[in-house]
């Protein structure tokens, strides 16, 4: 956590279980891309990976950093938002949809910095009760939100004035984009903070919290700092004042 004369704050990211081969071995593996962890650390923060526990430890897990981030993956199951499975939908992540949704309500009742990067954006909406709209081509007519497989398309999307998300990137910005679900109906207490052209929810944001933000695209895929920096600033604020 941060220490004396504004140490680094400490971040945890929650990371996820994969089959992955490294040498000789080729076993399950709890991991998360090394773009979030460069971004986290060019922006001033140490990097400590969560992986899936049991839910119940998600408290003392939070107790341990500073502030939260939930990175992008599969879609969240319907489950937890009361819907029917789409058959575009593919959530295979069980495990990691509990812990990380164990992780955002302590993360929340405790008051720490919160930062959802896609799939992280609709979890933090599900958390809060929110529902997702599950695959935005049957509604949009294209594909533009979705990328190639293994790249990231890109478009525009306004920030909200008037919100945090809004003071940090005012106006409109290009972003890095790889999703086809999308916030639907906002969980309790969530703002829209952006909107991309074709009016796809791009952001929420909690109103009075000190720092909790979802946003839909990748910010980690590119050289801004700001989200990175502001979520910084926020756990270090937190430290010093807990």
């Amino acid at each position: 956590m941060t220490g004396p004369g504004g140490a680094a704050p400490l971040v945890g990211v929650s990371s996820y279980l994969v089959q992955a081969r490294w040498g000789p071995w080729d076993q399950r593996a709890a991991l998360v891309p090394d773009t979030y962890v460069r971004w986290l650390r060019r922006a001033g923060n140490q990097v400590a990976l969560l992986p899936p526990a049991d839910p119940a430890a998600a408290g003392a897990a939070l107790a341990r950093v500073d502030a939260l981030v939930v990175p992008g993956g599969p879609d969240v199951g319907p489950v937890h938002y009361g819907a029917a499975p789409d058959p575009h939908t593919r959530a295979d992540g069980p495990e990691r949809d509990h812990w990380e949704l164990a992780l955002v309500r302590a993360a929340l009742a405790a008051g720490k910095p919160v930062l959802g990067i896609c799939r992280g954006a609709q979890l933090l909406n599900v958390a809060l009760g929110g529902g997702l709209e599950q695959h935005l081509p049957d509604r949009l007519g294209h594909t533009e939100h979705s990328g190639t497989p293994g790249r990231f398309g890109r478009h525009e999307v306004r920030t909200r004035p008037g919100t945090l998300l809004g003071r940090l990137l005012p106006g409109s910005v290009d972003v890095a984009t790889y999703h086809h679900q999308a916030v639907g109906r906002l969980g309790r207490g969530l703002e829209a903070a952006a909107h991309s052209a074709d009016d796809v929810i791009e952001a929420v944001e909690l109103p009075g919290a000190r720092f909790v933000l979802g946003v839909q695209w990748h910010p980690e895929a590119d050289e801004d700092l700001r989200l990175a920096r502001a979520l910084a600033e926020a756990a270090r604020g937190l430290a010093a004042t807990g």
